[in-house]
């Protein structure tokens, strides 16, 4: 009896679960058709912002020039319009912080003169280490060219795993759209935050993929395979599982941010963030509504014939 007993009082991380379940419940409550539209909408919002505001490309994708200052500690913004009032030419200021020194870097458009500009600093910082390094056009779209192709082979790849494992067409293009939404409001908050298209914000795209697909594959083999009673319960028990494992990838992604000293693992960082934000709407409302949607027709279905 004691025994009998013991069993029925929940563990701790029972407990944890019942009541992460019940902070949730009401997306499984949501409608259907809601639970799509809104995520929908967003897509549709995303996609104007990027007609409108698309991230401008780096150096490494179109060209130009880097001048890189040892030594010095400034205010970018201010340096940029210093610099740029002196020379006529639209200029870029980064600060960064190394083991044993700082400084800033200046992007300029390709054809500026690099020398000019290291003269112009030493004006302000004669004492300062300058290099400085050119990307031609011509290797900046070749850069283009396989950003944008291992993002088209890697979606397409993705797809055909996908469709392999579910063979099931509603649920498999689901999941890509999934993805491809949370890639485009990533790029469309790129766009707004002024974050610049690099080959570095292309692997966090490629990235990207990876980590929003799994959070939806989790989500569609609970609810078509599962094991609760209900897809209410299925729903839950994906969802509780999903968040933790989104919720500690975004944690350690903030912290990189934090502590990060370059510019270019802050830019990975927060577009995986912006990614991993959106596909908490797409995989948590889109795919399950969709998925509810789907589930309860063939469920009408069976129950006709």
């Amino acid at each position: 009896m004691s025994k009998s007993k013991t069993k029925d009082i929940p563990t701790a991380g029972e407990a944890v679960r019942a009541k992460k379940r019940q902070k949730l419940s009401f997306l499984a409550r949501m409608e259907y058709k809601k639970m799509i539209t809104y995520p929908m909408v967003v897509f549709i919002v995303a996609l104007i912002l990027l007609a409108i505001n698309f991230p401008t490309l780096g150096i490494d994708l179109q060209g130009g020039v880097v001048v890189t200052a040892y030594g010095i500690d400034a205010n970018p913004d201010e340096l940029a319009k210093y610099i740029s009032d002196q020379i006529g030419v639209d200029v870029r200021v980064e600060s960064f912080t190394g083991v044993d020194t700082n400084g800033v870097r200046v992007y300029a458009p390709v054809g500026t003169d690099a020398l000019k500009i290291i003269d112009v600093m030493k004006v302000r910082y004669p004492d300062a280490e300058y290099t400085h390094s050119e990307v031609q056009p011509t290797f900046g779209k070749i850069s283009q060219q396989q950003g944008i192709r291992a993002l088209i082979f890697a979606f397409i790849a993705m797809a055909v795993v996908v469709f392999l494992f579910f063979r099931n067409l509603v649920p498999s293009l689901t999941i890509i759209f999934s993805a491809l939404s949370d890639m485009t409001i990533a790029v469309a908050m790129m766009g707004i935050f002024g974050i610049q298209l690099t080959t570095a914000t292309i692997a966090a795209l490629l990235m990207l993929i990876g980590y929003t697909v799994d959070s939806n594959i989790l989500l569609t083999t609970k609810l078509l395979k599962r094991k609760e009673d209900t897809i209410e319960d299925a729903y839950l028990a994906a969802v509780s599982t999903g968040f933790t494992m989104s919720t500690t990838t975004l944690g350690a992604l903030f912290i990189l941010w934090l502590i990060s000293t370059s510019q270019t693992i802050d830019n990975i960082a927060i577009v995986l963030i912006f990614g991993l934000l959106a596909d908490f709407m797409n995989t948590w409302m889109l795919n399950a509504g969709v998925l509810r949607w789907y589930l309860d027709r063939n469920t009408v279905r069976g129950g006709n014939e």
